[in-house]
C-alpha cells in the first residue's frame, strides 16, 4: 500500500475522533453527558430489536434452568422461581419497556402540542377553557394520576401506555403554549399577518420550527418518566399480563424472595430501570443545554 493511502486511511480513521474533541470544545461537558446517555439508549434499544438473537432461552420458558439458581456460566443473571431464565426475560423486557414508553411519549406529545399550539394561537374563551383543564390534570400527582387510569382501564398494553400518556400532555401544552403566546407577538409573525398569510402558513413556518427543540427536549425526559412510571405500575400490579415480560413485574416478584437471599431476582430489573431512565434523562438533559442559545454565547 503506498504512503498516500495509508495517510489516507489514518485521516478517515481520526476524523470521527477530531469532530467528538470540537463538538466538545464548543459545547463543554454537556456533549459528553449527550454521548453517554446516547450509548446507553441505542444499546438498549439495539438490545430490544435483536432480543430474539441474543437471548438464550425463551422468557416464558419454565424448564430453562433450576429454581432460583444464582448468577453463572450457563445463567449469568441467575434464574427466578419458575425456572426462568432472568437475562434472557430482561433482554425481551427491553422491547416492553421501551415500546410502552415511547408509544406514551409519542401519544402525549402529539396531543399535548397540539392542543398548546391551538390554544396559545387562538386564545380567548377556548385558551382559557384548555388552560383551565390542563391546570387541573397537572395539579395531581402523575403517579396518582397514572394509578387512577390504570386501575379505570385493566391491565393491558394498549392501557398502560394510555394511562401513562396522559399524565403528560399537560406537560407538553403548558409548555408550548407559553412558547406560542410569546412567538406570535413577534415582529415577523405580524408582518406575516400583515401581508395576509393564513393562520395555518403562520403555526407552519413560523410558530412550530421555532418550538421544535422544546418539543425535543420534552420528549427525552419525558421517556426517562415514562420507564419509571410504566415499572411502577407493573410494580404495584396495574401493568402489564403475566404472560409478558416485564422489568417492573419482574422487580415486583423478586421483591418476595429477597429477605431469603435471593438477591438477583431484583438487583437486575432494578439495574435496568435505573440504567435505561438515566440515560434518556442524560440525553434530555444534555440537549437542553445544547439547544440553549445562551450556551453558545459562552
Amino acid at each position: 500500500m503506498s504512503t498516500g493511502a495509508r495517510f489516507s486511511l489514518s485521516s478517515l480513521a481520526t476524523r470521527p475522533l477530531r469532530a467528538l474533541i470540537e463538538t466538545h470544545r464548543k459545547y463543554g461537558m454537556e456533549w459528553w453527558l449527550l454521548v453517554i446517555g446516547a450509548i446507553i439508549v441505542l444499546s438498549i434499544i439495539s438490545m430490544a430489536v435483536f432480543a430474539d438473537s441474543l437471548a438464550r432461552f425463551d422468557p416464558l420458558d419454565q424448564d430453562a434452568g433450576p429454581q432460583l439458581a444464582p448468577p453463572s456460566a450457563e445463567h449469568p443473571f441467575g434464574t427466578d422461581n419458575l425456572n426462568r431464565d432472568i437475562l434472557s426475560r430482561m433482554i425481551h423486557g427491553s422491547r416492553t419497556i421501551l415500546g410502552v414508553a415511547f408509544a406514551a411519549a409519542a401519544i402525549s406529545s402529539l396531543i399535548g402540542v397540539t392542543l398548546g399550539v391551538f390554544s396559545g394561537f387562538v386564545g380567548g374563551a377556548l385558551d382559557r377553557v384548555f388552560s383551565l383543564v390542563m391546570d387541573s390534570i397537572y395539579s395531581f400527582p402523575g403517579l396518582i394520576l397514572a394509578i387512577a387510569f390504570a386501575a379505570m382501564l385493566g391491565p393491558g398494553v394498549v392501557n398502560i401506555t394510555l394511562a401513562v400518556a396522559v399524565i403528560y400532555i399537560p406537560t407538553y401544552f403548558r409548555l408550548v403554549r407559553g412558547q406560542t403566546l410569546s412567538i406570535k407577538q413577534e415582529i415577523y409573525v405580524e408582518a406575516a399577518r400583515a401581508i395576509g398569510a393564513k393562520r395555518w402558513t403562520i403555526i407552519g413556518r413560523y410558530v412550530l420550527p421555532n418550538i421544535v427543540a422544546t418539543i425535543v427536549v420534552i420528549f427525552s425526559l419525558n421517556i426517562a418518566d415514562a420507564i419509571m412510571t410504566e415499572a411502577a405500575l407493573s410494580y404495584i400490579g396495574l401493568g402489564l399480563p403475566a404472560g409478558i415480560p416485564d422489568w417492573g413485574m419482574d422487580l415486583s416478584m423478586g421483591k418476595k424472595y429477597l429477605p431469603s437471599g435471593t438477591w438477583w431476582m431484583v438487583t437486575f430489573p432494578g439495574l435496568m430501570i435505573m440504567v435505561l431512565a438515566l440515560g434518556f434523562t442524560l440525553v434530555g438533559e444534555a440537549l437542553a443545554e445544547i439547544l440553549n442559545p445562551r450556551l453558545l454565547e459562552r
